[in-house]
């Protein structure tokens, strides 16, 4: 059966910054098709849930208290890409929005509840290793 990364907040475990979950009611669907590999890279990268909401601000992620939690993001996604090339996952599903996860939209990085077209980190490195990001918007087509 085909591994897939995705989103541990998908799955339904509380893991985002608010410490809440984002469950997808499509996940038994996806579980009958593709073993499921969830995995959050922020808390992975060493960042506690709950925490300060972060976003992409130029080159670096800060929180919006002002703290630069580049690094952490960074080696979260190193570890998702580490775990990829191990499993051999070619697919990832990962939270849009989110400044690791996002695979079309983040938020501007100004803090106002605005959004742009952008990536997330996890996302970005994914990407540059050959590996297909979809997001949550897009399950109900990989089922098809």
């Amino acid at each position: 059966m085909e591994k897939i990364l995705i989103s541990a907040c998908l799955v339904g475990d509380k893991v985002r910054y608010d410490g809440k979950s984002q469950y997808h009611p499509l996940i038994k669907e996806l579980l009958e098709k593709f073993e499921l590999v969830p995995f959050c890279p922020e808390v992975e990268g060493g960042l506690p849930t709950p925490r300060t909401p972060s976003e992409i601000v130029k080159d670096k992620v800060m929180t919006k208290d002002g703290k630069d939690v580049t690094r952490q993001f960074r080696s979260g996604a190193e570890l998702a890409l580490n775990i990829c090339k191990y499993l051999d996952i070619k697919v990832a599903i990962l939270k849009d929005g989110s400044p690791s996860c996002g695979s079309t939209e983040i938020h501007n990085g100004k803090f106002d509840n605005r959004i742009i077209k952008g990536r997330g980190i996890t996302t970005a490195l994914l990407e540059q290793h050959g590996i297909r990001v979809l997001n949550e918007n897009e399950i109900e087509e990989l089922l098809k």
